[in-house]
This record gives C-alpha cells, sequence and structure tokens, in this order.
C-alpha cells in the first residue's frame, strides 16, 4: 500500500490532506492499522490530525435502512429506481 502511483494518492482519512511519501517512508503523516471483525483496515493520518486524534473513528459505512413496499431493508439492497427514489424522498415535519 505504500507504493503509490500519481493516480492513487494517499490522503488522510479525516481531513483529507495529501500524505507525502519519500521512497517507502511516509514524511507529513502516520500510517495506523485496525481489525475489524477479520477485515484489516489501513489508514493514513497527516501530523495535524493525529496530533489531535490519534485514534480512528468513523471508519464503518452506516447501514440505512427504510420502508420499501411495506417492509423495512437496507437501502443497499434496492434496486437503482428504488434507490433513486430514496434520494429524491422529501420529509415533511408536521407542525
Amino acid at each position: 500500500m505504500l507504493a503509490q502511483t500519481e493516480e492513487e494518492k494517499a490522503k488522510c482519512h479525516d481531513c483529507g490532506a495529501e500524505i507525502d511519501f519519500q521512497d517507502k517512508l511516509i514524511k507529513n503523516g502516520v500510517m495506523l492499522s485496525y481489525e475489524d471483525g477479520g477485515e484489516k483496515l489501513t489508514i493514513f493520518k497527516c501530523l495535524d490530525c493525529y496530533a489531535k486524534s490519534p485514534s480512528l473513528t468513523n471508519f464503518r459505512e452506516c447501514e440505512v435502512y427504510s420502508r420499501i413496499v411495506g417492509y423495512l431493508r437496507p437501502i443497499q439492497q434496492w434496486n437503482e429506481g428504488k434507490k433513486q427514489e430514496f434520494i429524491e424522498r422529501k420529509e415533511y415535519r408536521a407542525p
């Protein structure tokens, strides 16, 4: 993962700043590795973000459920038409 090409630049997980490499050394950040349910996660943080918070947060995608055709299902499992319908939904709040 340290061998970066021009197209696949590493970015800070928190702020999105570009992480620079010199050979195989990280110049302006740190690499953090975690294991989550058997899956190995490798992320980068710039030195500023690492100084503020050295731990990794918000690394899991939240699975969103919504009602479709009378029952709850994860939106990720919906077909493209239903996903677009969900994006276009408007929420109304009663006074």
